[in-house]
């Protein structure tokens, strides 16, 4: 098969005109063209008038034509290549393994990735999740949101599925995959349920409502191959001996004293395990505090962000309801940028910890709720949250990211006035350093509310001063790209704190820490992930990983470099 790829049409282009533009592309006649099939479509909305649609292509040829001639006739142009294989080789594929079981310490979207590749192997891996199945998890959540009762274990953070369960559901990155291991997670999600648009659309998404039905059929999937799912089990030590080859993991203890040996164990623990990480760090796994970013949630009318994306074709199916990306370098020289950000959603409370306020954003499928919002963050350095004091250059304690966001949670609690309710301010007023009085026309959509306060009271504001400074200046800055970005009753809840994990647990080329063997630290919550998808694809090469090791396979791909940019030593 021949690709193609920069394809450009009109937004209303008819739906046969495809075919000749491809004909006319490949200097083809008709009868040469067997088949073409719709591999990727985006849209160039630069110019708002005139919105290109942009497609990548891949065309089988009828016997009766030679493809090397076309490609020669083609050579030099980057836009006609042929077809890569995007399907995905498995390592190996076990028959009946009677080896060590593998296990997997948290079932969200990579750990997830890690159990289904595992259990497609046939090396049968035992999952271990703190939280709840899905169902009793979105009750609990719902329980928080409605009746301000948090579950600790339960909630946005915690349960199967991860925190991604909760959100917009993007299946998009900025990753490096040259294996194309992103297209085997749209995959198997197409394969429990997930519209099939998600393998062609340039920014795909779910929603949480399908979401969790996917979940569910892919846990069954991983248990109809021989692996076992095992919920609220949380895990309180990791038991590591001396070997030949240095510290080795030999098992892990459960909350109830229960003790499981394993020898391979993937650590796919979310952002917000800080239980689990403090444990880690006390065993003596090596772990680095990382940057990471705060901020509050914006709020705007969806109609606002369409028109100023789309101008007149605001609305139009393709398009669907329009996102942005917007980042602004301020004058303190702190970078300010959107984050997450969920057209046609909610806002939604997703603290882990009691008497803490944290923000998140999600979406349905459909995207048809009357706000958009999203992230409005600032970025720190490991420099800016340590606790001791020092400004010596010494390595920060990993473990004080974890402090500093507490500090801040806890204040958006009491700004909030208690029971979960989130601070917040009109944007026109947040600018100009007022207390906002009531609201205007956006209603702000996060439950259980928002208490308007002063948001940069003096000494106990929701955020550090310099993040203050640097929202304040960069909000009129978005006004100059989006029109109406700085539209003085849009809406400012806070606190965001959640945006990444605020450390790494180090690990090398073969996936495994770096002073533990048979340790794999995987995802979000380890410092190589973000987002559903890179989560995702890390969950693949780490199971790879573990399988190669487990299995004495020295030449698997993604030990030899050919994996994704969020693998191996970041």
């Amino acid at each position: 098969m021949i690709r193609i790829t920069e394809l450009r049409l009109p937004l209303n282009h008819a739906d046969d005109a495809l075919r000749p533009a491809v004909l006319a592309r490949l200097q083809l006649a008709d009868a040469e063209l067997a088949h073409v099939h719709v591999f990727r479509r985006g849209y160039d909305a630069r110019k708002r008038s005139d919105i290109q649609l942009v497609y990548t292509l891949d065309c089988t040829l009828t016997d009766r034509v030679d493809e090397a001639a076309v490609m020669a006739r083609f050579a030099g142009d980057h836009q006609i290549r042929p077809t890569p294989d995007t399907g995905y080789h498995f390592l190996a594929q076990v028959g009946e393994f009677t080896g060590p079981r593998p296990v997997v310490v948290g079932f969200g979207p990579c750990g997830l990735f890690a159990a289904l590749i595992l259990a497609q192997m046939g090396l049968r891996p035992l999952v271990l999740e703190r939280g709840k199945s899905v169902r009793e998890r979105t009750q609990d959540t719902w329980g928080l949101w409605r009746e301000q009762k948090l579950h600790p274990e339960s909630n946005v953070q915690f349960g199967e599925g991860g925190a991604g369960t909760f959100s917009d559901g993007k299946l998009w990155s900025q990753i490096s995959d040259p294996r194309h291991l992103s297209r085997k997670v749209l995959t198997e999600f197409v394969k429990a349920g997930a519209p099939e648009e998600i393998l062609f659309v340039s920014k795909p998404h779910i929603g949480t409502f399908r979401l969790v039905s996917m979940i569910i059929k892919m846990r069954a999937e991983i248990e109809r191959l021989g692996g076992e799912i095992r919920f609220q089990q949380k895990v309180t030590d990791v038991l590591i001996e001396d070997g030949p080859d240095g510290r080795c993991i030999r098992g892990l203890t459960l909350e109830s004293g229960e003790q499981i040996s394993a020898s391979h164990v993937v650590i796919a623990l979310g952002h917000s395990a800080r239980d689990t990480f403090k444990m880690l760090h006390e065993r003596g796994v090596q772990m680095e505090a990382k940057p990471f970013s705060i901020g509050y949630r914006i709020e705007h009318p969806q109609s606002l962000i369409d028109a100023a994306r789309f101008g007149p074709n605001a609305g139009h199916p393709i398009l669907g309801a329009a996102d942005y990306k917007l980042v602004h370098h301020a004058k303190n020289g702190r970078s300010v940028y959107s984050f997450c950000m969920c057209p046609g959603g909610t806002v939604v409370a997703a603290t882990s910890e009691p008497d803490r306020v944290v923000t998140n954003g999600m979406s349905q499928y459909s995207r048809n709720e009357r706000n958009a919002n999203a992230g409005i963050v600032v970025g720190l350095m490991p420099e800016d949250y340590r606790q001791d004091g020092k400004r010596d250059g010494s390595p920060v304690n990993p473990l004080d990211g974890m402090a500093f966001q507490r500090q801040w949670e806890s204040r958006a609690y009491e700004l909030g006035g208690g029971g979960y309710l989130a601070p917040g301010a009109l944007v026109g007023d947040f600018i100009k350093r007022q207390v906002s009085k009531q609201f205007g026309d956006v209603l702000p959509s996060y439950k259980p509310g928002v208490t308007l306060t002063n948001l940069q009271e003096k000494g106990r504001g929701s955020l550090p001063s310099y993040c203050l400074d640097a929202i304040r200046e960069a909000l009129p800055a978005f006004a100059r790209q989006i029109r109406g970005f700085d539209r003085p009753d849009a809406v400012l809840t806070g606190v965001e704190t959640r945006t990444s994990s605020p450390l790494r647990i180090n690990r090398g080329r073969d996936y495994q820490s770096l002073n533990v063997r048979g340790l794999f630290p995987a995802g979000e919550g380890a410092g190589y992930a973000g987002g559903i998808m890179s989560a995702g694809v890390d969950g693949i090469e780490v199971a790879e990983a573990l399988a190669a090791d487990l299995l004495g396979i020295t030449d698997a791909p993604v030990l030899l470099g050919k994996g994704s940019k969020a693998g191996g030593q970041v």
